[in-house]
C-alpha cells in the first residue's frame, strides 16, 4: 500500500493521497510526451510512457497504472482503437487528450469508455487538475454499500457486488455510469440538480459542464429503460436536473 503525503500549499498542510499514482502517458510526439511527463513527475506522480497503441495495451497489462492519458492521434492504432481494446479487460481510468474544437472526438471517446478528456493546448494546472478529478472519483466509486435494491420485478441493483440486473440479465455498466447510477438511487424520490450531480460524480470542477449529465442519463436510459423517450427510472425535471424514481413508496 502506498503512503500518503502531504504538500505545502501556503501556510496550510494538505494531505495528498494521490501522490505516487502511476500514470500511463501514450502519445506518438516525444515533445508532448515529455512535457506532460516533467509536469506530472513535478506533482509527485510516477510516469511511464507508450508511444504506439500495442506498446500501451502491454504496459496496462504489465505495470497496471492507477490511470491513461491516450492521446486521440497515433501511428498504428488510433486513440479510440486503443481504447476499445482497454474497455475489453481493464477498468483503468482513461483521459483522453483531444485537439481543440474536436466536439466529435470528445463524445465519441465518452461514449466509448474514456472518464474525460483534455482539449490541447492545455495548461499544466488544468492537467494535474483533471488527472487528480478522475482519480478521485475513481477512489469513490470503489466505495459502495451492502445489500440488494428490488426497484421493481424488472431492475435490480447490488451495490455491494457493484452489479445491475435487468429483466434477469447484468446489465454492463463503465464506471461513470454506475456512480451516476449511485446517486440517483441513493437519492431516491428527491431531486439531484445539475450542479448536485457534476459534484458528486464528476468534482466541483466540472460544476460548468451540464452536457455530462446529459450524455450520461442518455447512456443509463439506454441500458436501464424499457422505453428511452418515456422514461419510468430516471426522470427529467426541466431545467432543474433528475430524480430517480421513489420505488421504496411503491
Amino acid at each position: 500500500m502506498r503512503k500518503k503525503s502531504s504538500v505545502l500549499f501556503g501556510s496550510e498542510m494538505v494531505e495528498d493521497i494521490y501522490k505516487n499514482k502511476l500514470i500511463l502517458v501514450v502519445d506518438d510526439e516525444e515533445r508532448m510526451s515529455r512535457f506532460i511527463r516533467l509536469n506530472l513527475e513535478h506533482d509527485g506522480f510516477q510516469v511511464i510512457e507508450a508511444n504506439r497503441g500495442m506498446q500501451a495495451i502491454q504496459l496496462i497489462r504489465d505495470q497496471m497504472p492507477d490511470l491513461v492519458l491516450l492521446d486521440i492521434m497515433m501511428p498504428d492504432l488510433d486513440g479510440f482503437e486503443v481504447l476499445q481494446l482497454i474497455r475489453e479487460t481493464s477498468q483503468v481510468p482513461v483521459i483522453m487528450l483531444t485537439a481543440k474544437g474536436e466536439e466529435d472526438d470528445k463524445v465519441k471517446g465518452l461514449e466509448l469508455g474514456a472518464d474525460d478528456y483534455v482539449t490541447k493546448p492545455f495548461s499544466p494546472r488544468e492537467l494535474v487538475s483533471r488527472v487528480r478529478a478522475v482519480l478521485r472519483r475513481n477512489d469513490q466509486g470503489s466505495t459502495t454499500d451492502d445489500g440488494v435494491i428490488e426497484v421493481d420485478e424488472h431492475l435490480k441493483i447490488d451495490f455491494g457486488r457493484r452489479e445491475v440486473w435487468l429483466d434477469g440479465s447484468l446489465v454492463k455498466l463503465r464506471p461513470t455510469e454506475y456512480r451516476l447510477l449511485y446517486h440517483l438511487v441513493k437519492n431516491a424520490g428527491w431531486v439531484m440538480t445539475y450542479d448536485q450531480i457534476l459534484s458528486k460524480v464528476w468534482g466541483y470542477e466540472y460544476r460548468d459542464e451540464p452536457h455530462y449529465v446529459r450524455l450520461y442519463v442518455n447512456y443509463l436510459r439506454q441500458k436501464l429503460e424499457k422505453d428511452p423517450a418515456n422514461p419510468q427510472y430516471i426522470l427529467t425535471e426541466r431545467g432543474v436536473g433528475y430524480r430517480f424514481v421513489d420505488y421504496k413508496r411503491k
